[in-house]
């Protein structure tokens, strides 16, 4: 069994990425909660997908604008 606390990193590690931090982590899990309660639970792992993305992708855009854009929709 991998160590919930080490996980991140070693994700991270594995696929040559910047370690997040630990607000950025909740910004995530925060993020995946809310789509699972406010859409379809199987929705959560691909909007997460979809946060990331937009944030790599995005010169401007912070995780938690991202994460803000998408609680918008979500209140909608």
């Amino acid at each position: 069994m991998t160590d919930p606390d080490a996980w991140p990193q070693r994700a991270a590690d594995a696929l040559g990425l910047a370690a997040l931090t630990d607000d950025e982590i909740e910004v995530v899990l925060d993020l995946a909660r809310d789509v699972a309660h406010g859409t379809e639970r199987r929705f959560a792992p691909l909007t997460t997908f979809l946060a990331g993305l937009a944030v790599g992708r995005s010169e401007t855009d912070t995780l938690e604008e991202v994460a803000a854009t998408i609680a918008g929709l979500l209140a909608d």
